[in-house]
């Protein structure tokens, strides 16, 4: 059983830096930042204000915003409201 619980602690420290670097290998562009800071700040996030306290929250608060509004004009999946009258004339 000690074996076990050792083979699967090698593996999980073995496995940790490979899902770590599942990240994109491409460069950040300076206008994608750009765009995303924009983004963040019409989200309500302000980086001039260096002595908020809730930096971290009120940052996560609006890149949530941002996500949201982001997945709402994707056009890929979610649910579309309307009705359908299959077989009905």
């Amino acid at each position: 059983m000690k074996s076990l619980i050792k083979a699967v602690a090698l593996a999980a420290v073995i496995a940790a830096p490979i899902v770590s670097f599942a990240q994109s290998n491409q460069p950040v562009t300076r206008a994608q930042v750009r765009n995303e800071l924009i983004q963040l700040e019409k989200a309500g996030y302000n980086p001039s204000n260096s002595n908020d306290t809730q930096y971290p929250a009120d940052l996560q608060a609006a890149e949530a915003k941002v996500a949201a509004q982001n997945a709402a004009t994707s056009g890929v999946g979610g649910a579309v409201s309307g009705s359908s009258a299959a077989g009905a004339r």
